[in-house]
């Protein structure tokens, strides 16, 4: 107990007593996304996360990425269709910069939060919540300083992750496979993708316990892609059968450990992730599945001739 008190005293608040039963919201980055994938068009990839979402009553966010489709009337009716089914639609820049690269300076990356802005200000559901690419939030001082400064000038929320995924990984997997013509790997990746899911929702929920003492308000990141155009319902239904609560977006980022700003000038991570790195934590059990980048479930799909 007192090494906990120690940790929430190090992040500067107060320990909250675990009072409350484990939830989720879910959001997804780099949407709306007009390429070209087998099985499903754009617009049928969009309404089937639609549709899962409406049928387990979800109130999710998509993070518009405007160079992805927005800035194409076929792709901005999608990302309006979902402030219409009464989604959040927040931020994730133009054209997805990697805002550790040197070449991008702090000034052109707050241009791609303004330029966004412009675009996704007209939509129903519009949030000024802000994420970053790769969440990667200033390699630099002057970066992350900066950024934080003009965000909180702009009155833009940081809308942190906390259950960071790796289903970019197992989408582009799903994929390749598509595209060979191999569907009995479908089912396959269905299973992986459901496991790792769960495997990084068991170790960030385990890690919010070591950090903070109770169970927080976890924030998934999804993306807008394949995979969970196939597999959204699935996926929602898994979290329910573990006993997990669905919660909005924005009652999420209510919980307070969302207002924390550690020390992030390593790689892009989740917020526990850099919560424990900036506190100097070891590494916890499941530690090196957090950050592997979905090579587990890679490496068991080739183990299967996939």
């Amino acid at each position: 107990m007192l090494k906990k008190l120690l940790l929430a005293l190090a992040l500067g608040m107060t320990p909250i007593p675990s009072v409350h039963a484990q939830s989720i919201a879910f959001t997804f980055d780099d949407g709306p996304e007009l390429a070209e994938t087998p099985r499903m068009s754009p617009q049928q990839r969009n309404q089937a996360m639609l549709d899962a979402l409406a049928k387990h009553k979800v109130k999710a966010a998509l993070f518009v990425t405007v160079g992805n489709g927005a800035d194409r009337p076929a792709g901005l009716a999608l990302a309006r269709a979902w402030g219409r089914a009464g989604h959040a639609v927040g931020n994730h820049t133009m054209t997805h910069p990697d805002f550790h690269a040197a070449q991008v300076s702090l000034a052109q990356f707050q241009q791609e939060l303004i330029d966004c802005d412009a675009v996704i200000s007209t939509l129903p559901g519009y949030q000024k919540w802000f994420r970053f690419p790769y969440l990667r939030e200033g390699n630099v001082p002057e970066k992350r300083d900066g950024m934080r400064a003009f965000m909180k000038a702009q009155a833009y929320r940081n809308a942190y992750v906390s259950l960071d995924t790796s289903d970019w990984r197992l989408n582009e997997k799903l994929i390749e496979v598509l595209e060979s013509g191999n569907a009995a790997a479908v089912g396959p990746i269905r299973e992986a993708y459901l496991a790792h899911l769960r495997q990084r929702a068991q170790a960030y929920r385990s890690l919010s316990h070591t950090l903070q003492g109770r169970d927080i308000a976890q924030v998934i990141l999804l993306h807008h892609n394949l995979i969970n155009a196939m597999w959204l319902d699935d996926v929602i239904a898994m979290f329910k059968q573990m006993g997990w609560t669905i919660t909005t977006p924005e009652a999420a980022f209510a919980d307070p450990v969302y207002q924390l700003v550690p020390e992030r000038e390593t790689a892009g991570q989740s917020l526990l992730l850099s919560m424990a790195r900036s506190l100097g934590v070891g590494k916890v059990e499941g530690w090196s599945r957090l950050v592997d980048d979905g090579d587990h479930e890679i490496a068991a799909l080739k183990a299967q001739g996939i």
